[in-house]
C-alpha cells in the first residue's frame, strides 16, 4: 500500500502544538478593516485552536505532521 500523502494546502494553514492540537489562523482578517473596530481586528491576528468537532477530518489530512 502506498504512503499517505500531506495535503498541501492543509500544510500551508495548520501547524500541530506540543500537546498535539492543531492551531489554526481567524478568518476575516484581510480587508474591509475600516469597519471593524481595534479590539477585534486585534483578536483575529491571534492563532486559535482547531474545534474538536473538524479535528479528525483536517488531522486526516496531515498524516505526516
Amino acid at each position: 500500500m502506498p504512503k499517505m500523502k500531506t495535503n498541501g494546502s492543509a500544510k500551508k494553514r495548520f501547524k500541530k502544538t506540543a500537546s498535539g492540537k492543531l492551531k489554526r489562523k481567524k478568518a476575516y482578517a484581510s480587508h474591509i478593516l475600516t469597519k471593524k473596530n481595534r479590539k477585534r481586528k486585534r483578536n483575529l491576528g491571534k492563532t486559535a485552536l482547531v474545534d474538536s468537532s473538524n479535528f479528525k477530518k483536517i488531522s486526516r489530512l496531515l498524516p505526516n505532521l
